[in-house]
């Protein structure tokens, strides 16, 4: 849902009714709910003006909703009302900005932990995301972009890692171009990581897989593996790893868990070839302590 981070106290004073406008100096088409988040950051000296509105100021969260109904420009009339209205809400309005009039307000009874990010923005709960997977089918696009749904001979020579914006087109990827669409439909999440995982013997099969810390909670988000598409919760990194690295050497029937590497690796440039791609993740942190003996 689109998405607007607003800096305290004005998020809490708008989701507890105090505020019904939202000021800019850049307005937008977009007309509709939107979610509001309370930035990291904060004036404390305006909360401490606030403080007899006893707001539970929470930085970093999304704390309610609204709707945008329209957008005018503040004249020197808007101005004058809204300083009737309320003068210690409105003293800092300037004219020729942008007023965005926000109804429906409502107060969240459980806040969403989010980073946030310029202007409106996307957010996608942890089921939106794994939904955004359900019409991608395994397969890979190769370097001129056409598009295979069988990973045949070619493959290691014609690969090419696609944007996230190609996977949702071409509808296909193999879990390295699906950890990348993941990856960015997270973006806003805290502590999200990708691993890749090889079996270095004769073929070398490799997984690459994404995870994400949301509350207290640890996620893996698996649609490419099919036996194991699925949201999995775990109450630790080290046990959700353990889990994804031991799955993986039971399906590729490992002789030797010491020919396994796991690599926690960052975002890779997108268009890289297989050898390449190998390289970058080759590049990253190598974890140690994953699999079961």
């Amino acid at each position: 849902m689109k998405t607007l981070t607003i800096k305290e106290p004005w998020a809490s004073l708008i989701i507890n009714g105090y505020k019904t406008y939202e000021f800019r100096s850049w307005k937008t088409s977009y007309r509709g709910k939107i979610l509001i988040h309370a930035s990291n950051s904060y004036d404390k000296s305006l909360v401490e003006k606030f403080k007899n509105y006893h707001l539970n100021i929470k930085p970093g969260y999304i704390i309610g909703e609204a709707t945008i109904t329209d957008i005018i420009k503040v004249t020197p009339e808007l101005k004058a009302k809204l300083m009737k209205e309320n003068p210690l809400v409105y003293s800092n309005v300037e004219i020729n900005s942008y007023a965005w009039c926000l109804e429906n307000i409502k107060i969240y009874d459980n806040f969403i932990y989010a980073k946030g990010s310029l202007n409106l923005w996307e957010y996608y709960s942890l089921e939106e995301v794994y939904n955004k997977f359900k019409d991608i089918k395994y397969g890979y696009m190769d370097i001129n972009k056409d598009k295979h749904l069988e990973i045949n001979n070619d493959f290691q020579d014609n690969y090419c890692l696609q944007t996230p914006e190609e996977v949702l087109k071409n509808k296909i990827g193999v879990c390295w171009d699906q950890v990348e669409l993941a990856r960015n439909l997270l973006k806003n999440y805290y502590d999200v990581a990708t691993y890749f995982i090889a079996y270095y013997e004769k073929e070398v099969p490799t997984h690459t897989f994404i995870t994400v810390k949301y509350l207290d909670k640890y996620y893996w988000i698996e649609h490419a593996w099919e036996k194991y598409q699925g949201l999995h919760i775990y109450t630790s990194k080290e046990e959700l790893l353990k889990d994804v690295s031991n799955k993986f050497a039971l399906d590729n029937n490992v002789n030797n868990k010491d020919l396994i590497k796991i690599y926690k690796y960052k975002k890779p440039k997108y268009h890289i070839s297989v050898e390449d791609f190998f390289k970058h993740c080759e590049g990253g942190l190598e974890i140690k302590y994953l699999l079961n003996t």
